[in-house]
């Protein structure tokens, strides 16, 4: 794992920041020793579970190597290679759609959820605590709303477009810009050709 950051070149304050995610993991860990059955054994002094002990050992284990895999492929993979990736590992074409919408959308609603922050803060709005929440809760409701009704309009206008419920593959879409490029050239070749013949 060491040589694969090495390999992407990750800063190593970077990695160890993001995988301070693990760290509840890693509590729930360290009870599993003290509760349990079966067999008990000593460790520093303290009785615990030798069950508990494997099974936590094997969940710090795991977590981390997840965790690490999942900051290196997030830090040096684009999210269009990543769904690229996915379909070619067969995941469920539904799965996919929600994916690409979700990645292709999240720059617009994050702009919708700073406009509405702007717009408090024009009306004097402040963050005073639990008097707060409600403005917050509906300016939520409110970002729900807009949000549903885009996907709406967006879905619409792709009806009208000839959606039939799959987006074209991306291997599908490269292969057409390939051959799309390709056709200039080759038009120009047979022109050549066809030139020196007939000199």
């Amino acid at each position: 794992m060491a040589g694969l950051i090495l390999i992407a070149r990750l800063p190593i304050r970077t990695v160890f920041i993001r995988s301070l995610i693990e760290i509840p993991f890693i509590l729930f860990a360290l009870l599993m020793p003290f509760f349990g059955t079966g067999k008990q054994i000593e460790i520093l002094g303290v009785m615990v579970y030798e069950a508990g002990v494997l099974a936590g050992l094997s969940i710090v284990a795991k977590g981390t190597l997840g965790v690490l895999i999942a900051i290196v492929l997030s830090a040096t993979t684009t999210a269009r290679e990543l769904l690229f990736g996915l379909e070619r590992l067969r995941i469920p074409l539904p799965l996919l759609n929600i994916a690409a919408f979700m990645l292709r959308y999240l720059n617009v609603i994050n702009d919708e959820m700073t406009r509405m922050r702007v717009a408090r803060l024009s009306r004097g709005f402040q963050e005073t605590g639990i008097k707060s929440w409600r403005v917050l809760a509906h300016s939520m409701g409110a970002l729900f709303i807009r949000s549903y009704e885009r996907g709406e309009r967006v879905y619409l206008a792709m009806l009208s477009r000839g959606f039939r419920g799959t987006i074209p593959s991306i291997q599908d879409r490269k292969a057409t810009n390939w051959s799309a490029a390709l056709v200039l050239p080759g038009l120009a070749l047979s022109a050549s050709l066809l030139g020196r013949l007939q000199g």
